[in-house]
């Protein structure tokens, strides 16, 4: 009598994302918290981590060829700036589409209605998002409360990854970290661009 092996589910395809302008103040959490994630964890091969910027819909199809996401985006949910709330699977769209801040917020939620409408919408998703203070300061930093929270948001995604069964490893110290992007302009350096020139 033969035996059927079980078949084995491959690991799912799981996406970090991070969306948001740097150009914006607090627009840039996203991508700064995903920044930051790369730069202090390896991942396994089944995971992808990516700075999606401003790309609105061209992000739908990294959506369609991952099985899970975790977003990383500054999203006013009304509350005092800085602070971090999770939102996870159906009630994302809500926080997405509530009130329209920017151009690339509007975009992510076509990105999961489009995403929806091709049958490739994620079977977990986790938005890790951040109440802004400024938006309006054209080619400033982030502000203190939300730079604060970025260590909380990068702890909060590792979490989640495991609580999926994913292996995220912190990187040995010292390590070479490749940058998410070709022409990154990393958050150290941004910011040191950004300072007003001293006085004479």
């Amino acid at each position: 009598m033969l035996h059927r092996q079980p078949a084995i589910r491959p690991a799912p395809r799981v996406l970090v994302l991070g969306i948001g302008n740097i150009l914006w103040a607090d627009e840039g959490f996203g991508v700064r918290a995903v920044e930051a994630f790369h730069r202090a964890y390896e991942v396994p091969a089944n995971v992808t981590i990516l700075d999606g910027g401003t790309q609105g819909l061209h992000l739908v199809q990294f959506v369609n060829e991952h099985d899970r996401l975790i977003v990383f985006d500054a999203i006013d949910y009304g509350l005092v700036p800085g602070t971090m709330k999770v939102v996870e699977d159906d009630e994302v769209p809500k926080f997405t589409s509530a009130k329209k801040m920017s151009l690339h917020q509007t975009g992510f939620q076509e990105v999961l209605s489009a995403a929806d409408l091709m049958g490739h919408y994620p079977e977990r998703l986790t938005l890790i998002g951040c109440q802004p203070l400024d938006l309006e300061d054209w080619g400033g930093p982030l502000t203190a409360p939300v730079r604060a929270v970025i260590p909380a948001a990068v702890e909060t995604a590792v979490r989640i990854l495991r609580d999926w069964g994913v292996g995220v490893a912190g990187r040995p110290k010292g390590a070479v970290v490749p940058p998410l992007l070709e022409n990154d302009i990393d958050l150290e350096n941004y910011e040191r661009r950004a300072e007003p020139a001293a006085s004479n």
